[in-house]
């Protein structure tokens, strides 16, 4: 009777099941008892991870003896193989001399048996030497793993530095490792680097290495435009206003995000980052002291950018300075003169100065002072600069101007002339009302007079003219 398929479909599920259930005990058994299977690179990494979480410090040292000596065979065996491959080149020269010995000066010596079955045997020994070297990246790569865990739970000195015992390891890993070659030996080197960039754990293991690198750091520069994109888009319609804000936290986004997709791309790399990260951590201190005017300058900059006493394209005063704000960064902000020069401004001198936002305001006050003959009607004066103001179509109408008889002057008579009008507006109201107040004060009769001064001459008694 021929079973259907779905009988045979449920019976290789129960199968796979029991399989599934069987390797979870054991596993789990292990786990319980504290023992791990012996070193082999038949291990998958990422399973010899889970394997040795719950190990303690003793353990795990034993694990990693385990683990170097494995790697201590693994390079005995690598370097007896490289004196038996140097006496096969001796053997091979040898048995090239005698075959040339054979052969008359004109001839051309055929290959000798022996120099055949002397190539065949420094072949086969190539081979074996690539698969120690393949076998020995596994180890290394397992050894590593750990060492990264005794490292964790051993933590770092008060130096950042690894514990000694974590430090034997890595010196001993990284004394055997690496590509050797004979360069008098353009053979075997050829096939030692021929072997190694065809291996699995050497050249194409590095170019999936360098792959992986680009790929992150094209995908997270990618992502950190996006986003970047994204938090400035947010920004505007969260009503956020301040220009430099927006662009200080979309910058941000963008260099953040590279910054992390870098560490991820040298961790792809195989590179250990936690060292350097150690190190940046360490040097903080250092580079804070020497940079002190800098971080003063960074401080600052943030103040500016959270307060925000002014903001791109305004007319700002602020001591010595005074300008447009063209940009703004942590460091320095750029101002363009009214003469068309650029002031680039360390942040701390602006922060430290009493600023003075011109355009901060959707509206300013324009005075003016203008001054009559003491002899004109005063009464006519204001309503000839009422009129004026009046017919100007870019004073405002709210608030309404002000004129007032300010003073009397040595002269003059001065009236006050405080008309309202829109920031943009400022210096154009301010000369064409100085225009129109000369030629409307001729128009009307109304003198402007010039500084003067009355001298009287008195005649001393009994002194005739």
């Amino acid at each position: 009777m021929k079973a259907s398929p779905h009988t045979l479909t449920s019976c290789l599920r129960t199968a796979t099941s029991a399989f599934v259930v069987a390797a979870l005990i054991q596993f789990s058994a292990l786990a319980a008892s504290g023992e791990l299977p012996a070193p082999s690179t038949q291990i998958d990494v990422s399973e010899l991870e889970m394997m040795v979480k719950h190990l303690t410090v003793d353990e795990l040292q034993i694990e990693a003896d385990r683990w170097q000596d494995l790697l201590r065979k693994n390079i005995k065996e690598l370097n007896a193989t490289k004196i038996v491959l140097s006496q096969e080149n001796e053997r091979i020269a040898a048995a090239e001399a005698e075959q040339n010995e054979g052969a008359g000066p004109n001839e051309t010596a055929e290959e000798s048996p022996e120099v055949t079955e002397a190539q065949a045997d420094k072949d086969a020994t190539l081979e074996r030497l690539a698969n120690f070297r393949e076998e020995r990246v596994k180890i290394i790569d397992r050894m590593n793993v750990i060492i990264d865990e005794l490292s964790a739970k051993l933590g770092v000195d008060d130096n950042d530095k690894e514990a000694e015992a974590v430090l034997s390891y890595r010196l001993y890993i990284n004394s055997v490792k690496g590509l050797q070659l004979d360069v008098t030996d353009t053979v075997s080197t050829w096939s030692t680097v021929k072997a190694w960039a065809l291996s699995s754990e050497g050249g194409k293991r590095l170019l999936g290495h360098l792959l992986e690198f680009v790929g992150i750091l094209v995908g997270f520069w990618i992502l950190g435009n996006l986003a970047s994109r994204v938090v400035g888009h947010l920004l505007h319609f969260a009503g956020a206003r301040s220009q430099i804000m927006r662009k200080f936290a979309v910058d941000m986004t963008r260099r953040g995000l590279i910054a992390i997709g870098l560490l991820l791309g040298l961790a792809a790399l195989e590179f250990n980052i936690t060292p350097l990260v150690a190190l940046i951590g360490a040097a903080g201190f250092v580079v804070a002291f020497a940079l002190q005017n800098t971080l003063s300058n960074f401080a600052s900059g943030l103040m500016i950018m959270f307060y925000r006493p002014f903001d791109i394209e305004d007319f700002i005063q602020a001591g010595d300075v005074a300008g447009k704000v063209k940009s703004m960064n942590l460091m320095t902000t750029h101002v363009l003169t009214p003469d068309n020069k650029m002031m680039i401004v360390p942040n701390n001198s602006l922060w430290g100065q009493v600023i003075t936002n011109v355009t901060g305001s959707s509206t300013r006050r324009v005075d003016m002072l203008f001054g009559v003959g003491y002899g004109d009607d005063l009464q006519k004066v204001e309503q000839v600069l009422l009129s004026i103001l009046d017919t100007h179509p870019l004073v405002l109408k709210e608030p309404e101007p002000m004129i007032r008889v300010s003073e009397l002057g040595e002269s003059s008579v001065n009236l006050l002339c405080r008309p309202w009008v829109k920031t943009e507006d400022y210096w154009s109201v301010y000369w064409d009302v100085t225009r129109q107040v000369k030629e409307r004060f001729e128009a009307e009769g109304i003198s402007i007079p010039f500084p003067q001064r009355d001298v009287h001459h008195h005649n001393a008694p009994g002194l005739s003219d």
